[in-house]
């Protein structure tokens, strides 16, 4: 299923530009499931940073080793070309869309973005286990 930038929400299409800025701005020729990471955690007002915290997160800690983890990603300099998504970060995108659909939500919003990092195998996922962040976590805080 190919996935449709329309059925974004206002808040994860300003997560999607903010972690293709974020790579840009890194030099990253591609935006990874980590870029989107750092986007849902770095909206201040979203929902994602009290859903870390209702989990357990130190969100501090969290995004201290996320930006850590984002400074190791490979750069390039002088091409200037575009930044796209790489195949972890597509697979996320078309996962968050298939969140949206079992929770019965008609647009994909910054919580199934997050649902999503938690499922598909990726740096971001690892990181998110680290600090003890699963799936199940994840569904557990929205429910309550």
């Amino acid at each position: 299923m190919a996935f449709r930038f329309d059925k974004l929400t206002v808040k994860a299409q300003e997560a999607v530009q903010r972690a293709h800025g974020l790579a840009q701005d890194l030099g990253n020729q591609q935006i990874t499931p980590l870029h989107v990471l750092a986007a849902l955690v770095q909206e201040e007002q979203g929902l994602v940073r009290p859903l870390l915290q209702k989990i357990g997160a130190n969100v501090k800690q969290f995004e201290s080793i996320l930006e850590g983890e984002l400074r190791r990603l490979p750069k390039v300099t002088g091409a200037g070309g575009d930044v796209g998504l790489n195949s972890a970060a597509q697979k996320v995108l078309e996962a968050s869309q298939n969140a949206a659909q079992k929770m019965k939500d008609q647009f994909v919003s910054t919580e199934h973005l997050l649902i999503a990092l938690s499922q598909v195998d990726d740096q971001a996922k690892r990181l998110l286990e680290m600090h003890g962040i699963e799936e199940s976590d994840v569904l557990n805080a929205l429910k309550s």
